[in-house]
């Protein structure tokens, strides 16, 4: 097999542009209602496929994560398992999107290995299938495989292709780790937001469950999205702990980024409807 490294495969991050809780599931997990969107912001992972049986990850957040529990092995090795591949892989990974925030970005690593060793390997696994063995490893995985904004219902796994508005954001991530583990045991959480028909979810005002709950126990969510209230449309995004503000235009979002305050931290992204995820697999 060829030692040429498959580079700038981007695995974008995205925002809950809302989410409801509708209720709990006897298995523990949640029904839920959000709109995925991805943003122009990526990790970035590059390729290298091998002669022998093994899965070897370089990574910036090694220190942070250990490579047992790093959701981009076990996509890789769900992918060997699957189709019975006899070689393996070298993975390099920069990380560019918080950890923790609610951006996905564990998620969307472990979709781009998935897709983009499907491809390398020539695997040749269908879309669908791709999207089962993700959602074993998490429930926000299909949505970054499938590549397109989407309303979501279940545990997030049931998609319906949509197209919101692709604004420009900007988006606060503030420094802090929340669990999302931690948010969906929590008995204060709402849990009881009656489900709707997507046409009515797509013109209503859109809230996000969580976010009382977040920011009545992180003081550092709660400033930054006191601060983005003043400027735009916000709301947390996931579990949090990122907050995000709407705009129309690019110049909007940057100039009220520039009057960001020295204790925060933020960017000003593009929401999309196609992940930049599938323009790259359309290319060698």
């Amino acid at each position: 097999m060829s030692a040429i490294i498959s580079r700038n495969w981007p695995a974008p991050a995205k925002l809950n542009l809302f989410l409801h809780v509708n209720g709990r599931r006897n298995d523990g997990y949640h029904e839920l209602q959000t709109l995925f969107q991805f943003i122009d912001c990526c990790d970035m992972l590059d390729f290298c496929v091998t002669d022998i049986d093994e899965l070897v990850l370089h990574s910036n957040m090694s220190a942070v994560v250990a490579d047992n529990d790093n959701l981009i092995l076990r996509a890789a090795k769900s992918l060997q398992q699957a189709t019975s591949f006899k070689g393996g892989a070298e993975i390099w990974l920069d990380k560019r999107l918080p950890m923790g925030g609610g951006l996905g970005g564990g998620s969307s690593d472990a979709a781009t290995t998935l897709v983009a060793l499907n491809k390398l390997w020539n695997t040749q696994l269908s879309t669908e299938k791709l999207a089962e063995i993700g959602l074993k490893l998490g429930a926000d995985i299909p949505v970054f495989i499938h590549g397109f904004a989407a309303f979501a219902e279940g545990v997030g796994e049931r998609l319906h292709a949509v197209n919101p508005s692709e604004l420009w954001y900007v988006i606060i991530t503030p420094d802090a780790h929340v669990s999302t583990a931690d948010v969906f045991k929590d008995p204060l959480l709402p849990r009881d937001t009656p489900k709707l028909a997507i046409d009515t979810l797509m013109s209503q005002p859109w809230v996000n469950d969580c976010q009382k709950l977040v920011v009545s126990k992180y003081p550092q969510v709660a400033k930054a999205l006191g601060w983005l209230l003043e400027y735009a449309p916000s709301r947390m995004t996931g579990t949090g702990a990122c907050v995000f503000g709407e705009f129309t235009q690019q110049q909007q979002a940057l100039a009220a980024l520039a009057k960001l305050p020295s204790d925060m931290q933020g960017f000003v992204a593009k929401g999309m409807n196609r992940s930049p995820l599938m323009v790259r697999l359309s290319h060698p």
